[in-house]
Order: C-alpha cells, then sequence, then structure tokens
C-alpha cells in the first residue's frame, strides 16, 4: 500500500500574483536594491553629508560670523563685513546650493549610464527576463527604487537647504531668484533629478551602451536646464511700473527682468536713446520726434518664488512623464519584436 503525501501549494501574499517563477514585484525591488545598493549607500552619504554641513554651517559658524559682521557694522569698515559673510558663509554655502541644485546631472549619469545602459550592454537585461521577470516589470522596478531614493533625499536636502538660507540672510549675498538659491530651495530640484532620471533610462534603451547614454542623458538634461533658466522670467507674469519721465525703481529685493521707454505708449526695450546724444537737437525735442511718452520697469517680486518654482516643476516633471511613457513603450515594442 502506498502512502500519499499531501502536496501544499505555495503561499503567496493576499493581493499579489507572483510572476512564472513565484517572485513577485517586492522581490523584483530587492533585487534592484542589492545590484545598485553601493549607489544607494554613496547617495545616502552624499544627502547626510550635505544636510550635516548645513547644519554645522548654520548653528555653529553662523553665529560667530553675525557678531563678527556686527563688529565691522559698529567700526564703519566698509568692505569688513562683505568679506566675513561672503567667505565664511556665503561660499560654503552656494557650493552646497550647487550640489543640491546640480544633483539631477549625477543622477542622469547613473540612470543612464549604470542603471540601464550597462545592463543592455552587458545582456543582464536579458538575463533577468528569462528567469521569469517580465521586461515592464524590470523597468518599472528599475526607476520606482531610484526614484524613492532620490525623492526622499533630495526633499530633505531642500528643506535643510531652506532652513540654512532664510536663518542667516544678512550673511548671504545670493538673491532670491539667482540660480542655485532658486532651485536648491524648491520643489524644482526634485523634480529636475526624477527628469534626469526618466531621460536617462530612456536614453539607456535607445542606446544599449552604458557610455554612449551616460553622456547623451547629462547633455540632454542640462539643456532643459539651461532653457528653462534662460527663459525663467517668462515663466509668469512679471509686475510693470510705468514713469512719465525717468524709469521707475523696482522695490527692493525684485528681480529686474527689464526697463526701458515707452513709445507711443508702448514697451520699447530695444530703443537705441544714444541717438539723442549724437544729434545736435537738444534731448526733449529728439525724444518727441522718437515718440517716446515715458518708461517703464518690469520686475519679479519676491512673492513670486512660488509661481516660478509652480510652473517650472510643472513644466520638467511633464518632460519626465513623457520620458517615462516613452521608455516603457520603446522597451515592449523591442521585446515583442525579439521574442523578450
Amino acid at each position: 500500500m502506498t502512502a500519499t503525501v499531501p502536496t501544499t501549494a505555495p503561499r503567496t501574499e493576499p493581493g499579489r500574483a507572483p510572476d512564472a517563477t513565484g517572485r513577485t514585484g517586492w522581490g523584483t525591488a530587492r533585487a534592484v536594491l542589492r545590484v545598485h545598493r553601493t549607489a544607494l549607500v554613496v547617495w545616502g552619504v552624499l544627502v547626510a553629508a550635505l544636510a550635516g554641513g548645513l547644519v554645522w554651517l548654520t548653528e555653529v559658524t553662523g553665529p560667530d560670523l553675525r557678531a563678527r559682521q556686527e563688529a565691522c557694522d559698529w567700526a564703519a569698515q566698509d568692505w569688513c563685513d562683505m568679506n566675513i559673510g561672503m567667505v565664511g558663509y556665503d561660499g560654503p554655502l552656494d557650493l552646497i546650493g550647487l550640489l543640491t541644485a546640480g544633483a539631477f546631472v549625477a543622477v542622469a549619469a547613473f540612470a543612464g549610464g549604470a542603471l540601464i545602459g550597462r545592463e543592455l550592454d552587458s545582456g543582464t537585461a536579458r538575463l533577468a527576463w528569462t528567469q521569469g521577470i517580465t521586461p515592464t516589470r524590470w523597468l518599472a522596478a528599475k526607476l520606482a527604487v531610484p526614484a524613492l531614493a532620490v525623492t526622499l533625499g533630495l526633499t530633505a536636502e531642500v528643506l535643510v537647504f531652506r532652513w540654512a538660507w532664510s536663518a542667516a540672510r544678512p550673511l548671504t549675498y545670493a538673491d532670491w531668484w539667482s540660480g542655485h538659491a532658486f532651485t536648491a530651495r524648491g520643489p524644482v530640484a526634485v523634480a529636475y533629478a526624477l527628469c534626469a532620471l526618466a531621460v536617462g533610462a530612456l536614453t539607456g534603451l535607445l542606446l544599449r551602451r552604458a557610455l554612449p547614454a551616460l553622456g547623451v542623458s547629462v547633455a540632454a538634461v542640462l539643456g532643459l536646464a539651461l532653457l528653462l533658466a534662460r527663459y525663467r522670467a517668462s515663466l509668469w507674469p512679471a509686475v510693470t511700473l510705468t514713469s512719465p519721465t525717468d524709469v521707475p525703481s523696482a522695490p527692493e529685493g525684485s528681480w529686474d527682468v527689464e526697463s526701458g521707454v515707452l513709445v507711443h505708449g508702448r514697451q520699447a526695450p530695444d530703443l537705441d536713446l544714444g541717438s539723442c546724444d549724437r544729434a545736435g537737437t537738444s534731448s526733449a525735442r529728439c525724444l518727441d520726434d522718437l515718440g517716446v511718452t515715458g518708461s517703464y520697469t518690469r520686475f519679479h517680486p519676491e512673492s513670486h518664488f512660488w509661481p516660478l518654482q509652480c510652473v517650472e516643476t510643472g513644466i520638467v516633471l511633464g518632460v519626465a512623464v513623457l520620458a517615462t511613457a516613452a521608455a516603457f513603450l520603446l522597451l515592449r515594442r523591442r521585446t515583442a519584436t525579439t521574442g523578450g
């Protein structure tokens, strides 16, 4: 008589279906963590180091520098207080702001080179697809894990940088709209990093070579950042002041965008007024002949910081969504034509 051994079906978590090898989505994510753990550790150490540097700069270095700056003011030494702020506080703060705002460059290099390009170049990705991981799940895990790390790390860094930048404004000489200070104090820094991740993945899938994908990814996101920085002032309507005589002055702390003269009530920023100086007639008559009826100034007050941030963040995230969708579509078509 032969005994029958009961068999037990493999247990799965409720609401989660295993794939052909029993590997769940969490298992795929763990595989990504294991492969790229060195990069994730380096990222965590970098974020912690930058945040720690900001805390030290604000809580330890800042009070001493403010005391020395006040002593300079009492002694009426014109350049003393500026040198203290620029060398002791503004310089290190600007460097940390540069690293925070420019983190997307490293993310693009990692995504295009190590995350996607190298695995396609070496055949590791195709090996994973033959072991029961679908290409779509593979790419989703490849993007989700670093996206979470980038979002958490940069969000924390942006919050600390905002606190450090606001805590010692007398020691800082960067205006609120200047490149590093603007990007590193808002969600646009996170948006650029997520966009770099998506663009890096897309270029990695397109080129399937690590080094070319790295270079193209970095060039693409740098080009996007420079383009938006060039036209940042146009992302939100500026405030306009007019005057029938001299060019009006914008309020203190505002971002001067443009100034010029009004010709029959219309703005003419490129009008050459030097011709009036070279003419033999009086300046007043020359201006009348040109049709000059006044002057104007266009500027962004500091209250426009968040509108400008939100618009730029939306544009960058839109590019990220398009790049992500294109990456999944490209992967699906290629694996469908090659049989996975």
